[in-house]
């Protein structure tokens, strides 16, 4: 028997290591499929959310986990700006790179079938994307056209699944704006029903489906959920926990922290699919909170700054912005330098080692400020217009140095008068924006003025 079990252990000895070396062989490639893998990349974008609304950013009265996790996990931005205070414009700007204006949509676009959108001309991050090689999915919110071709699927994305207006009711799907009354729930251009399903959890099960279909190769997703935004349809756990706060702050603040908790389970999909190291997740408000009816009036919280949605003061464009790559970007860092929406696109192509965008873009890429603390701003000035072309609300931003043009403040937190047509900020002294300094440095005025004319005439119009 001894001399047979000795034969016995010697092949064993001989399948063994034949068993490690393939086990280590087959490390070795998958080390060498991670080591050549593009990056994944998800970007959130949040709606009418208020500049400090996280707890990360201040806020005392909400519970955040999640999102505060993943500031922990990432780099925060503190000096964050949307390219537009209202929802069509400055989704073009982050889709596209460019300002709105050259995007072709200064303004909202229409909630009803038939109406067009951005120009179907346009070069989407998705399209960017797609040619070079990513799967791309679009989940959640739209708002940048109602006709095929500008449609989700007509604008680069292989997969889409969410409504094409502005905002739905989150259990029935139908527009939720004003009448007439109208279904909004699409997967890939064609109208699907899921009557009494919560819409967010909705966007859960499609992410699932998505990655889980293609976690094998990179893919992109623009994962925009239509929340805090009206109607305030929060959870009845987060009602619960709420329920002694003051209205409206109550009734959003419910929202919000559903919000977290669904962006949660988004995070926990990329985890279990084993994809957080080779994941970029970005996170951002497409502008500030709204005071609108539909919204009991307020509920959302722009903190020290003056202003909300439709706003050129800071608490319409100064947004929480995350992103986060663990392994890659530094961990539990802020930034402080000016960044904006437009900037994520060639953000993306560096951090994921593709080829710049060939065609014509406004936006820089944040690398070098996600790299270090003391970098300097990517632009040496920045140019907002919103509202109607006779009298639109405009602003310049140059250093420190801010004037707006037509300023608008829904937040009341200080008077306007006829005299305040052009108002003067310098936001190293003055970040609440309560003083015009407009006739202290009429000069710089006249300056910054020059700088928003300049840049108007550069402008491609829709």
């Amino acid at each position: 028997m001894y001399p047979v079990l000795r034969a016995r252990s010697k092949s064993l000895d001989s399948l063994t290591r034949l068993f490690v070396f393939v086990v280590a062989f087959g490390f070795c490639l998958l080390e060498g499929i991670g080591a050549d893998r593009k990056p994944n990349v998800i970007l959130i974008y949040t709606d009418d959310q208020g500049s400090i609304d996280l707890n990360c950013y201040g806020a005392t009265d909400l519970k955040t986990p999640h999102l505060d996790g993943l500031a922990a996990r990432g780099v925060r931005f503190t000096q964050f700006y949307a390219a537009a205070p209202v929802c069509s414009p400055s989704r073009a700007a982050v889709l596209t790179g460019r300002y709105p204006q050259n995007a072709g949509v200064p303004g909202n676009v229409g909630s009803e079938k038939g109406r067009s959108g951005m120009p179907s001309e346009q070069v989407t991050v998705a399209e960017f994307m797609r040619h070079a090689g990513y799967r791309t999915g679009h989940i959640g919110k739209w708002h940048l056209g109602y006709t095929p071709d500008t449609m989700p699927n007509g604008q680069g994305f292989d997969e889409s699944f969410g409504h094409m207006g502005g905002c739905i009711d989150n259990w029935s799907h139908f527009f939720y704006w004003n009448g007439p009354n109208r279904h909004d729930l699409w997967r890939n251009g064609k109208e699907i029903w899921e009557d009494g399903r919560y819409f967010p959890e909705l966007m859960i099960e499609e992410s699932e489906s998505f990655i889980s279909r293609h976690r094998d190769d990179p893919f992109f997703i623009y994962w925009a959920i239509n929340v805090p935004h009206y109607p305030l349809q929060g959870l009845e756990k987060w009602r619960r926990v709420y329920r002694d706060l003051p209205a409206p702050r109550r009734m959003y603040a419910a929202f919000v922290s559903t919000m977290d908790e669904i962006i949660g389970q988004l995070l926990s999909i990329v985890e279990a699919s084993g994809l957080s190291r080779d994941t970029i997740v970005i996170f951002q408000s497409d502008h500030g909170h709204s005071m609108e009816e539909r919204t009991f009036g307020a509920g959302g919280n722009s903190g020290p700054y003056r202003g909300a949605k439709f706003s050129l003061f800071e608490g319409g464009i100064r947004v929480p912005a995350i992103i986060s790559w663990p392994g890659h970007l530094p961990e539990g860092q802020v930034r402080g330098q000016f960044a904006s929406a437009i900037d994520w696109l060639p953000t993306i192509a560096e951090l994921c080692d593709l080829n710049p965008p060939s065609h014509s873009i406004d936006g820089r890429s944040l690398v070098p400020i996600l790299r270090s603390a003391t970098a300097p701003d990517r632009h040496a000035r920045f140019f907002w217009e919103t509202g109607s072309r006779q009298r639109p609300q405009w602003a310049v931003r140059s250093g420190a140095w801010k004037l707006i043009g037509n300023p608008r403040d829904p937040s009341n937190k200080g008077p306007l008068t006829e005299n305040d047509q052009r108002f003067l900020i310098n936001l190293a002294y003055d970040h609440r924006e309560r003083s015009n300094l407009a006739n202290t440095y009429p000069e710089k005025v006249s300056e910054l003025e020059a700088l928003y004319h300049g840049w108007k005439a550069t402008l491609t119009r829709p």
